[in-house]
């Protein structure tokens, strides 16, 4: 019998390359946990109902995993911090052996209060309910920037000069972004899942492929025949500019200061890379791929 992994958020950007990746790698049975099973169409073994918000449908979703993983979506509107509560409880209740938890840099913290991105900092806050649970094995992974985000809410627009590109508070020559595949994201959690003895140790697994400024971005692109611009704009403009802008001008704020990953991220990142399945997708493949 194999052992079952049953992955939160099966359908969204994260979860579903982890489930690609374990049914790839062939060792677990695959759960996929959605609020919606009788329309999911994805690779798993298997689909059960789950919602965060209910601790009860998690402990019945978890029955009998050896290992979870789970992310919360912030621009879902969720209580993240609520949700990895109930999660960690769920899966304490039910005997799951390794935990995975996809969490990113305490902004709050690092920044000493300068910078505020909930969509960080709450993640963040549920680490140490992850560590203090008592877990065999415990593990947390922090996704980068998404490569996708160029196709989808970043996706370059036309501008009142002509040209096509972005408009971003962000000085477009610092290499402060950390940039991934998210798809990628399953190789290195199916290498932990895989390799517990080296990675469920209250390991921190950062996915960073490239770390790139705009300016390579655009040369990138440039190198495929698409010519693109930035326009560098004050955060204030910025961020009336969209919902949420406010924390986005304060993501890259962070980046410029500290970088995407924040302080010390070097030897996370290698150890993702020492731990992932095989080799990530570099931005000049996915543009191959998706343009």
């Amino acid at each position: 019998m194999k052992k079952t992994i049953a992955v939160i958020g099966a359908t969204g950007s994260q979860g579903s390359g982890v489930v690609n990746t374990l049914v790839q790698e062939s060792s677990f049975n695959v759960r996929a946990l959605t609020r919606n099973p009788e329309k999911y169409s994805g690779k798993a073994h298997e689909a059960v109902y789950a919602d965060l918000t209910d601790l009860q449908s998690l402990k019945e979703a978890f029955k009998d995993a050896y290992g979870v993983f789970v992310v919360t979506n912030f621009w879902e509107g969720a209580d993240e911090i609520g949700q990895g509560k109930n999660a960690v409880e769920a899966a304490k209740a039910t005997a799951v052996q390794h935990f995975i938890w996809s969490t990113l840099p305490d902004v709050g913290s690092i920044s000493n209060g300068e910078f505020d991105v909930p969509f960080f900092t709450n993640k963040a806050k549920v680490d140490d309910l992850v560590k203090n649970a008592g877990f065999k094995y415990s593990t947390f992974v922090e996704a980068p920037f998404y490569f996708q985000n160029l196709a989808a809410w970043l996706a370059p627009q036309a501008k009142e000069d002509g040209t096509t590109g972005w408009t971003l508070p962000l000085d477009p020559t610092k290499e402060v972004v950390h940039w991934s595949d998210i798809n990628d994201m399953g190789k290195v959690v199916v290498g932990a899942f895989l390799q517990p003895e080296k990675a469920g140790n209250g390991n921190y697994l950062t996915l960073a492929t490239e770390l790139y400024s705009f300016n390579d971005i655009i040369a990138a692109y440039k190198r495929h025949g698409k010519e693109y611009s930035f326009s560098q704009v004050p955060g204030a403009v910025f961020s009336t500019l969209m919902e949420g802008g406010k924390g986005v001008t304060d993501m890259f704020g962070f980046c410029e200061k500290y970088t995407y990953m924040g302080p010390g991220s070097a030897s996370r990142i290698k150890l993702a890379k020492e731990i992932a399945t095989s080799e990530y997708v570099t931005f000049d493949a996915w543009i191959d791929q998706n343009n």
